[in-house]
């Protein structure tokens, strides 16, 4: 199904699309980082512009896709952050912009991967990486200076090979490592070094913390394949409740 989304804009838009999720990314931890509260407001500001903008443009599925991925990464922040406490951001808080901006970072791992899958070499980084990773994962563990990534590989590993969406999996990993090397230099979040509750190592950024990024993905395309039937199935049972009253009489 990933492989529909946004292909109805031509090679042009999905270029416009990707620099201005680049831009808003990069742009927006920046301000964060330099300007305080303000700058976190207009980061904030910026983000949602930027997904409204890719609201009005997608179809009803790439809607779907931003609202649900919105909404599971707004929960599983709160619960990764603020409940678990694994990572911290500069205000011990959510920023508002970290939920959409989820949703925009898979856009641009939809968009991209689509490419690549078009690709010889992209079909390489896809049935390479992952082996690439699993060697690093296993030295981590070994050398014990990144334990919590590698328990976290083990996450993407599974979303590799139960998942149908190996390429955008692959992507995101990449994607997200790159997003997180960048947020920590700045300071945005920082990783807590010793894992709460495991008791392990973790680096700051751990190397796999991309896995999060293939779960979401997973749930968020799992949860758009079952909007249809929800609605179908809503649709059905509302007429026969309204009849009820009627049936009763």
């Amino acid at each position: 199904m990933d492989r529909h989304l946004w292909q109805h804009l031509d090679a042009r838009r999905h270029l416009l699309i990707a620099l201005n999720i680049i831009a808003v990314i990069a742009g927006g931890l920046a301000l964060d980082i330099r300007f305080g509260w303000p700058g976190q407001h207009a980061a904030t500001l910026w983000t949602i512009a930027v997904w409204t903008w890719l609201y009005r443009m997608g179809r009803p599925e790439e809607r779907r896709v931003l609202i649900l991925c919105t909404a599971i990464a707004g929960c599983g922040e709160v619960v990764l952050s603020l409940g678990w406490g694994i990572y911290d951001y500069q205000f011990h808080n959510v920023p508002l912009f970290v939920p959409p901006g989820h949703a925009l970072l898979m856009t641009l791992g939809l968009i991209v991967s689509q490419k690549l899958a078009e690709l010889k070499a992209g079909r390489g980084f896809q049935a390479i990486f992952p082996w690439i990773s699993a060697i690093y994962a296993g030295f981590a563990w070994w050398a014990g200076f990144d334990r919590f990534g590698t328990l976290l590989f083990a996450v993407f590993a599974v979303c590799m090979i139960f998942g149908r969406s190996k390429m955008l999996y692959a992507t995101m990993f990449l994607l997200a490592l790159l997003m997180e090397l960048y947020g920590t230099a700045l300071g945005n979040w920082v990783w807590i070094a010793v894992t709460p509750g495991l008791n392990i190592s973790a680096w700051n950024p751990p190397f796999s913390a991309g896995a999060f990024y293939s779960l979401l993905d997973l749930l968020v395309l799992a949860a758009l394949a079952a909007w249809p039937a929800a609605s179908a199935q809503a649709a059905v049972v509302t007429p026969a409740a309204d009849l009820a009253p009627e049936d009763s009489r």
